[in-house]
């Protein structure tokens, strides 16, 4: 069975003529003028705050019972700090 020359390779080996003086045309990502490299930095940035943000929020509202028992006493280093016991003769009820 003979291959007909159009089963060896579908590409051509010659390539377009490029003008050295025209135009250098690159692609890359561009959405409302930030490309990239700019969206990851800004994005980094804005999970450092977001990070910073939630381990405020989180120490802001530890005093909240719900807070205080369903996660700040499940951290393995400071859960012991949290720990609330009312005296008995503190206790209203």
């Amino acid at each position: 069975m003979a291959k007909t020359p159009a089963a060896f390779s579908m590409r051509s080996p010659y390539t377009a003529y490029r003008s050295p003086f025209g135009p250098k045309y690159k692609t890359q990502f561009n959405f409302h003028g930030i490309t990239a490299s700019q969206a990851a930095r800004y994005g980094v940035l804005a999970g450092g705050f977001g990070g910073v943000a939630g381990i405020f929020a989180l120490f802001f509202f530890a005093e909240v019972p719900r807070v205080r028992i369903d996660i700040m006493q499940k951290v393995p280093i400071l859960g012991d700090y949290f720990v609330n016991e009312i005296p008995p003769e503190d206790n209203p009820f």
